[in-house]
């Protein structure tokens, strides 16, 4: 069990951190923020909407208990890394531009609700 939560701590941080490093500058409306909002061809007025909501799944799923709450979290945040992916695929940018959140937006996702739903059957 201890080994679990461990793994579990580790990987659902390093995914905090991931989708803190995507939020932040949302939730401030930073010109890189916008410069992407509007290479996707999105409304400006959606960059912090998305920002507060990516922060609010990541808070989410690091506190503890609340566990439909996480649930929710955890599909949100799938939805958000899947709707990039598609965005950055319809407007034709390159597999480097989108390939890292593939492998690592998905697998620490991925991994983190593995592991959190292994800790809850323990």
């Amino acid at each position: 069990m201890k080994r679990i939560n461990l793994y579990y701590w580790l990987v659902t941080g390093l995914f905090a951190l991931l989708m803190a490093f995507g939020s932040i500058p949302d939730i401030l409306v930073m010109p890189e923020a916008k410069e992407v909002f509007r290479h996707l061809g999105y409304p400006e007025y959606l960059i912090a909407f998305l920002g507060v909501a990516k922060m609010l799944g990541i808070i989410a799923i690091l506190v503890p208990g609340f566990p439909r709450l996480k649930e929710w979290a955890y599909a949100g945040l799938f939805f958000d890394l899947t709707g990039a992916i598609y965005s950055a695929i319809a407007v034709g940018d390159p597999v480097s531009g989108w390939g890292i959140i593939v492998v690592l937006g998905y697998g620490l996702l991925f991994a983190s609700y593995a592991l959190y739903r292994k800790r809850r059957q323990v």
